[in-house]
């Protein structure tokens, strides 16, 4: 262990982005090791940090707990190598409802059709498409 780099709970919790709790739910599932000192002396070093890290990047990347507890080193690369899980992404979507549980969605990157449209788009719908049991 580094002998120089020490951090309290409250600091480990601030970089490592989670909160004290967290950080204790952690030592207890065995996730992180225990804070190395006793009493009021206890803190934690660049190990814990780096740990910490890897077990929120595996978690990011949609692992299991019990999928963290298997991956010894703690890196997210040993964990992900079994079924890697694409990159998630972010997109705004337009929700329009042309009639009782039937919706358009469109991208952002879709010019939304003017009123006059939707409202064709919507009597095509009525006539061409039926619910269940409708004849």
């Amino acid at each position: 262990m580094d002998g120089e780099t020490r951090y309290g709970i409250e600091e480990l919790a601030q970089l490592g982005g989670v909160s004290r709790r967290t950080i204790r739910y952690y030592i207890q599932e065995g996730l992180l090791p225990p804070p190395l000192g006793v009493g009021r002396g206890r803190h934690y070093g660049k190990e814990h940090l780096e740990r910490l890290i890897a077990v929120r990047g595996m978690q990011e990347s949609g692992r299991t707990l019990e999928e963290i507890r298997a991956a010894p080193s703690g890196e997210p690369e040993a964990a992900s190598r079994a079924a890697p899980l694409p990159e998630p992404s972010r997109e705004t979507w337009i929700r329009i409802i042309l009639a009782d549980g039937l919706e358009l969605h469109l991208s952002s990157s879709w010019k939304t059709p003017s009123p006059g449209k939707l409202s064709e788009l919507s009597s095509w719908c009525h006539g061409n498409i039926r619910r269940e049991g409708e004849d």
